[in-house]
């Protein structure tokens, strides 16, 4: 069929065949029997070498885990240019790399007026990604096409709007196909609130890759949803406590 195919496309069009996939767009693919290993180390040199951290010292972690980023009207301003074009850099760089996603999108809500501050937070992910630069997203090989989601958020992690961050992931089988870190648009008045609205955003997502499989013919939408909040499970599982739940915005209870 891909031989037929080849020939149709090149019968109509001014085209050549180039083989198997290895590039596109900065991604690099890498394909084996037992599954496909997409990665962005080549992209990550380059990107070392144009911002001149070739010679940083690495890093355990993206981001600390004991001091959150905060804005110091007292700092600097730095490059408004140079520091968006970091955060973009670092956006794409996720595709591949789903454990920056969260550092990066706290670092991009300061492009309007980043400071000293910020851009060391930033030059924190580039060091962490100076000690792992091959590090990406492995799909092996297998027959398991079942749906499953994880979803989890931190409470007022935001220091300045008090807000909190949904977090979330969706496998398909053993392969992790989508994942998300976003500032929740409400300011939550409880965990419970901040896990329940986290909870919504992740069905959204799952229930677009479900309407995705049906194209393929992949009928089963048995989808189990992952959390660790028990108080917003039974808010989910039970309408009875809906009634107690009126300070959380109507739009939420779309879940």
């Amino acid at each position: 069929m891909c031989e037929e195919f080849r020939e149709l496309m090149t019968s109509e069009f001014e085209m050549s065949a180039v083989g198997e996939l290895q590039c596109f767009l900065g991604l690099q693919v890498k394909q084996l029997q037992n599954g496909i290993f997409i990665h962005q180390c080549k992209y990550v040199k380059e990107l070392l070498t144009k911002i001149d951290m070739n010679y940083c010292k690495p890093c355990n972690t993206p981001m600390a885990t004991t001091k959150q980023v905060t804005v110091d009207d007292k700092d600097d301003l730095v490059d408004q240019t140079l520091y968006r074009s970091m955060i973009r850099s670092l956006l794409y760089l996720t595709s591949s790399r789903p454990n920056i996603k969260f550092a990066t999108c706290v670092c991009a809500r300061s492009q309007s007026a980043p400071r000293k501050s910020n851009l060391i937070a930033v030059k924190s992910i580039f060091r962490y990604i100076k000690g792992a630069p091959i590090l990406g997203i492995w799909y092996p090989a297998n027959r398991n096409i079942e749906l499953s989601d994880y979803s989890d958020s931190d409470f007022t992690g935001c220091h300045t709007t008090r807000k909190s961050t949904s977090g979330g992931c969706q496998f398909l089988g053993n392969c992790l196909v989508s994942w998300q870190s976003k500032k929740q648009a409400t300011v939550s008045t409880s965990t419970v609130e901040a896990e329940y609205i986290a909870a919504t955003s992740c069905i959204t997502q799952f229930l677009w890759l479900q309407n995705q499989l049906l194209d393929f013919g992949v009928t089963s939408l048995k989808t189990p949803l992952m959390l660790d909040s028990q108080a917003s499970e039974n808010i989910i599982k039970n309408p009875v406590s809906h009634s107690t739940t009126k300070h959380i915005d109507i739009k939420h209870h779309f879940l």
